[in-house]
């Protein structure tokens, strides 16, 4: 069997046939007549030499060759639509599309984003927050703001220079009603179940051990998101162990408080990517330098935190 590929316009009308079943909404796809795409049809068939589709009275169906041959022409003609696409994205110089996590798009991004929009008006922010995994050339994505410890092979990856430490936090006049650590045995103890994947853990545990308390809490409302989280500490009804980017804002606000500054660092950060040699686009320097500035802003309540690794405090 020749190893020759058909020409593109015979895959292209395979692929939106097998897409359709239908030749004739696959050639209004295309924007060409049902005959011509018959035609690109039968020449596949010929170059392949048996018959990719089996003619029915009123439908069509696909052969066993045809069978063989359909996702992978349907994951080919994607790839290299995104390609296309991501080609089109280095001649924009006005969006940004930006993926984070929900908690640090909410608590972190979003009330920061006037600022960035009064400095940049000429640059469109477009946000998923979420945390999937994602293809930056496939997905769309100019960038992606990723907090754990893994891999970024094959992509530009730039570390924020701000370590996630976490300590407790809660509103000012649940803080006068628990003046030492050892009183938040009788709080109610908000549990952060987003960051239970750290390895050492950095917890409500492991933060009492650091305190020279015998404390192991568990009943408490738990939340799977640490926005949530920090929400219910907000709206009074507890403490939270609050983790530096989710808690910075309300912290520098004084909506919240953190009355005991001994925070556990979780030896991971957050780490800014994109797809290599897209660093320099201006868009990305100006947000990767705009989210420097806002770091640097809350410097001063880090600097005041006595922080120590979570690794010291782990049980033997």
């Amino acid at each position: 069997m020749p190893d020759r590929l058909p020409p593109l316009t015979a895959l292209r009308a395979f692929d939106a046939a097998a897409r359709h079943m239908s030749f004739a909404k696959a050639a209004e796809e295309l924007h060409v007549t049902p005959a011509a795409l018959s035609f690109q049809i039968k020449s596949l068939e010929e170059h392949l030499g048996t018959q990719v589709f089996r003619r029915l009275n009123r439908a069509v169906e696909l052969t066993e060759a045809g069978r063989a041959m359909a996702p992978g022409m349907a994951d080919g003609f994607q790839t290299l639509a995104a390609a296309w696409r991501a080609a089109e994205r280095t001649l924009d110089n006005e969006t940004l599309t930006v993926t984070a996590g929900p908690a640090f798009t909410a608590k972190w991004l979003a009330p920061r984003l006037y600022e960035f929009a009064q400095a940049h008006p000429e640059i469109e922010l477009r946000f998923s927050a979420t945390l999937k995994l994602v293809d930056l050339t496939r997905d769309g994505i100019d960038v992606a703001i990723r907090f754990g410890t893994g891999t970024d092979e094959g992509v530009y990856s730039y570390p924020l220079p701000a370590d996630e430490w976490v300590c407790p936090v809660m509103t000012p006049e649940m803080a006068a009603r628990f003046p030492t650590p050892d009183s938040l045995r009788d709080a109610t103890l908000i549990f952060d179940d987003s960051i239970a994947f750290l390895k050492p853990p950095a917890n409500w545990d492991t933060w009492f051990r650091m305190m020279g308390i015998d404390f192991a809490p568990k009943a408490g409302p738990r939340f799977s998101q640490a926005d949530h989280a920090i929400d219910a500490a907000l709206a009074g009804v507890g403490v939270a162990l609050g983790r530096r980017s989710v808690v910075i804002k309300d912290l520098d606000d004084g909506r919240l408080v953190a009355p005991f500054p001994n925070a556990l660092d979780t030896g991971v950060r957050f780490r800014f990517l994109c797809n290599k040699g897209a660093e320099m686009r201006p868009q990305i320097v100006a947000f990767r330098d705009w989210i420097l500035t806002e770091i640097a802003k809350t410097e001063h309540i880090t600097d005041r935190m006595i922080r120590k690794p979570s690794s010291d405090f782990q049980p033997e």
